[in-house]
């Protein structure tokens, strides 16, 4: 994984570097069209759009940075092999990748899960010397207060504020209605409501 990882790395500093801007979602289904094709390029550029925002998900459910850019290389890898499966499909794309994400993320936890002497280490223990030291700040403390919701309702916080998708993008990762996942987020902001009021 070491290899991987180092790509994941330069293709991180390239991002930040270069400052890529996202595609529209017309470049981005067209990509999708010519990846499920065969194009290994196009699937490069959707691998370049995606990486950080797929990264920040996965990073902000597993709050450590080694296994989150693992559990991303496997999705991207995982995306990559079953990428012919998006054929009509392209404008879905995005949804399809987080669902891959957010089945790997349960994955993971579940062998974390069974296997207790495995330790995650924190963000707190981990270096990025890629962010400002005003953004690490910002995102401890946001680690540190999603911490106290349930697993799914952190999940809905994380692709609705975080990661900015609708309700119906976030009903098809998670694989619930739109009303379910309403209720989710009602009762997360209730819960961080109450613990941020009790806090203070």
């Amino acid at each position: 994984m070491k290899i991987v990882r180092n790509n994941f790395k330069e293709e991180k500093k390239s991002q930040t570097a270069s400052g890529t801007a996202p595609c529209n979602e017309s470049e981005i289904t067209g990509l999708v069209k010519r990846a499920a094709g065969g194009d290994v390029k196009a699937f490069g550029e959707l691998y370049s759009i995606f990486l950080e925002r797929i990264y920040r998900y996965v990073f902000y459910l597993v709050k450590n940075k080694i296994a989150a850019e693992d559990i991303t290389e496997e999705v991207f890898v995982k995306a990559w092999k079953a990428i012919d499966s998006c054929k009509g499909k392209e404008q879905t794309f995005s949804s399809w990748l987080y669902r891959i994400a957010h089945n790997h993320v349960i994955d993971n936890l579940r062998r974390i899960q069974k296997h207790p002497s495995i330790k995650m280490e924190t963000m707190d223990k981990v270096s990025s010397p890629e962010l400002e030291a005003e953004e690490e700040m910002e995102r401890q403390e946001l680690l540190r207060v999603i911490t106290y919701l349930p697993q799914n309702q952190r999940r809905v916080i994380i692709l609705k504020f975080i990661e900015g998708l609708d309700n119906c993008e976030i009903g098809q990762i998670m694989g619930k209605s739109q009303g379910a996942i309403r209720i989710l987020q009602m009762r997360a902001l209730a819960t961080l409501r109450q613990e941020l009021s009790t806090e203070k």
